[in-house]
């Protein structure tokens, strides 16, 4: 651990890490390939700033992708966290703390009887899918276009040729049997899914959506068509899955599920739930979630699955949460007002952007056109944001490292944070124009 400590530059941090890590890297985005650079290796954290071993400071909107809605190492978290350690971090046994953690998942979420907690947002998603299979006995997914719920196999799958046409695997290890087993539809198209639920819904074990879909932009549905997929997935006898490891908790205590008015059949979790700690869940009706083991034939188990550090963050993040009045309506008020004044940035150097919010959660899009669904961003785009991140790392902001990840806002951005972010923001604009000119 000293040498380790010893080390202060990225340049040797990478080297080292690519010579016993793929790429360097535990996740693949983290290696900053999408913007043409290299990354940052952190060493701590506090509020809204993160510092690399260089000694350099970034005010941070990625937030580990979603789960620090307080921000880093929040003071009442991490006393509770401290206290958990001390008294054990992993038990194979089952605590009083999952039972209060699924209590206020439930509360939260009225179409949810039970909860099962795993290690992963991708674990959720998988046990849940088995679940639908499982109580259905059919094998068909459905799944929109744009939509990212993990690396399951039978989800790493991209849209065929045509409507309700095999799905094509978007990965190599992805059996053909299982991709051909899943279609993609177009985001935001109810005509192509009433349409392939006709044709093949008898096949149909359950349709997945996000519940905001943003992991290739931000993208929010309209509430009727939310509502309908919903609807005609239920009439089908398809189960309804809403993928709420991003929503849930960070758009609302309700999240996607009181936002669209929907009682989904299966509900995914993760992020906000474990306060920055690795964690998964699954819930829904009871009538579905007692086919599970011990109750049920479809078997899915974890040893590390409620581990007691991971659900005593979630729960000191939820209780922090409900101490702050208006906690989502000011978080929401502060990042509506954030992006309004990059907009006037941008306007300021005739620099093309598009902007989608909701909530806590952003994205810009560097184009002169709205997209508003994946295909619709532009290459030009992608290649913009590459550029204009390099300038925003040198000013100090640590933004998503890559053009299709959305921003995440946090409690810790207080009005000073995100008047220096809008002041080195303008900055690397500025950067990024007089480079251009060279």
């Amino acid at each position: 651990m000293k040498e380790i400590h010893s080390i202060r530059s990225n340049d040797i941090a990478i080297k080292r890490a690519e010579k016993v890590m793929p790429g360097g890297v535990s996740s693949p985005v983290r290696a900053f390939r999408s913007v043409k650079g290299n990354p940052a290796f952190i060493v701590k954290a506090e509020g809204a700033n993160i510092y690399d071993i260089e000694g350099r400071e970034y005010i941070d909107y990625v937030m580990s992708f979603g789960p620090l809605i307080l921000g880093h190492a929040h003071p009442s978290l991490t006393l509770q966290l401290i206290r958990q350690a001390i008294r054990g971090t992993s038990y194979g046994a089952p605590t009083l703390y999952e039972v209060e953690l699924a209590e206020r998942i439930i509360e939260s979420h009225p179409a949810t009887d039970w909860v099962r907690f795993v290690n992963s947002g991708t674990e959720a998603v998988m046990s849940a899918i088995r679940l639908a299979r499982g109580i259905t006995k059919r094998d068909r997914i459905v799944k929109f276009d744009g939509c990212y719920h993990g690396h399951a196999d039978s989800l790493l799958v991209k849209a065929g040729s045509g409507l309700a046409t095999f799905g094509i695997a978007s990965s190599a290890g992805v059996p053909h049997q299982v991709a051909k087993d899943t279609s993609v539809l177009p985001l935001g198209d109810l005509e192509q899914f009433k349409q392939l639920m006709d044709e093949k819904g008898e096949e149909v074990a359950a349709v997945i959506i996000e519940g905001v879909p943003a992991n290739m932009g931000l993208f929010p549905q309209e509430k009727r068509y939310m509502q309908e997929l919903e609807r005609i997935s239920q009439e089908n006898g398809s189960l309804f899955i809403l993928d709420e490891v991003i929503t849930g908790f960070r758009i609302g205590n309700g999240g996607a599920s009181q936002y669209y008015e929907l009682s989904p059949d299966l509900v995914t979790f993760g992020k906000v739930i474990g306060g920055g700690l690795p964690i998964g869940a699954y819930g829904g009706k009871k009538e579905y979630m007692g086919h599970i083991a011990p109750l049920g034939n479809v078997y899915q188990a974890g040893t590390l699955s409620g581990n007691p550090l991971a659900i005593t963050a979630g729960i000191a993040t939820l209780e922090a949460i409900e101490q702050e009045p208006n906690f989502y309506a000011k978080l929401q008020k502060q990042t509506n007002e954030l992006v309004e004044r990059i907009e006037e940035v941008f306007q300021k150097y005739s620099f093309p952007l598009q902007t989608k919010s909701i909530a806590s959660l952003f994205w810009l899009a560097l184009q002169t056109v709205p997209a508003n669904k994946p295909s619709e961003i532009k290459r030009v785009a992608v290649e913009s944001y590459s550029h204009l991140h390099f300038e925003m790392m040198k000013e100090g902001i640590y933004a998503p490292p890559s053009a299709y990840e959305v921003w995440f806002m946090s409690a810790a951005h207080t009005e000073d944070i995100r008047e220096l972010t809008l002041q080195k923001l303008e900055q690397a604009v500025e950067n990024y124009f007089a480079r251009k000119k060279r």
